[in-house]
Order: C-alpha cells, then sequence, then structure tokens
C-alpha cells in the first residue's frame, strides 16, 4: 500500500422510515460530488418526534475519502 491521505467529513441523512434508510440516504447524496469514497462510520443516530409519533430517523455519520490536494 502506497502512503495515501484521507479526509473525514460529517454528514447526517435523514429518512421516515429507518435509520439504515437515513445513513444511505447520506452516502448516496454524498456520492454525487465526492470521488473514491473508503469507509463510512455511523457515529450518532436519533429521531425527531412530532405529537408522540417519530416523524424522521436521522443518522450522522462519518464518510472518508481519498484526499487529492
Amino acid at each position: 500500500m502506497t502512503n495515501s491521505v484521507y479526509k473525514i467529513i460529517e454528514l447526517v441523512g435523514t429518512s421516515t422510515e429507518s435509520w439504515e434508510k437515513a445513513a444511505a440516504s447520506a452516502i448516496t447524496k454524498a456520492t454525487e460530488t465526492l470521488r473514491d469514497l473508503r469507509v463510512a462510520e455511523v457515529s450518532e443516530l436519533d429521531m425527531h418526534i412530532k405529537d408522540g409519533k417519530i416523524e424522521y430517523y436521522r443518522a450522522k455519520i462519518k464518510v472518508s475519502f481519498k484526499f487529492e490536494g
């Protein structure tokens, strides 16, 4: 393996269905503008509640990609 540098950013994805879909939506959006994504780590899960019911799920993820700067 050659020497490489990776950048890590945090994203928050949301879904009305599940945490898994919330995380997937963040990754899907990230792939539109970022190249060479390597690892995604779920760092926090929570949900937004309205009138006693879950309105949506949120997944905070850390995404790493190869730094080309």
